[in-house]
């Protein structure tokens, strides 16, 4: 699945649309470009960091859960710091990019359900989340997570043209 990209010009009927548009054009994008990659270099880093696309995949799923569900909606989870083994993103040998891209979309799709339904002034419910500090607004949530997504997204490019030859936005 592709999407058109959240242009500036392209009239929305709320801030909250336009942060639900940017999100999922982020999200298909990520996929897009990991599905375009063989599946050797799926699970392979060319980076000094270690990071290969399959985690990049599992924890984009991660940081929406705990923004969103984890965070804001004050949602208990055994550990949502999933995507992780001790200290970096981790991605078991049985977990596929089908099964990775499903999660990530219907994670997706709950927090898309969260900004149709929640004002963006909303503050977070306390919690772990937030580590003793004040919970921040659903607006500046999704700031972060619009970040967070182009942030990855660009470092995916990098690592995509590495591997495959691919140059692309």
């Amino acid at each position: 699945m592709t999407i058109e990209f959240p242009s500036p010009t392209r009239p929305a009927g709320s801030t909250a649309e336009v942060f639900a548009g940017y999100l999922s054009y982020f999200r298909e994008t990520l996929l897009a470009k990991v599905s375009a990659l063989p599946e050797g270099e799926r699970r392979t880093s060319r980076l000094p960091s270690g990071w290969t696309p399959l985690e990049l995949v599992k924890h984009l799923r991660y940081v929406e859960l705990r923004w969103i569900e984890w965070g804001f909606e004050g949602v208990a989870f055994d550990d949502p710091w999933g995507d992780r083994n001790v200290d970096r993103w981790y991605v078991a040998p049985e977990e596929s990019f089908t099964e990775l891209a499903e999660a990530l979309r219907a994670q997706g799709e709950h927090t898309a359900q969260v900004l149709a339904t929640t004002d963006l002034s909303a503050v977070g419910q306390p919690g772990p989340r937030w580590e003793g500090a004040a919970p921040p607004t659903l607006e500046r949530i999704c700031f972060h997570l619009v970040q967070e997504y182009a942030r990855h997204v660009g470092h995916l490019d990098i690592v995509a043209e590495l591997a495959a030859g691919a140059v692309g936005e």
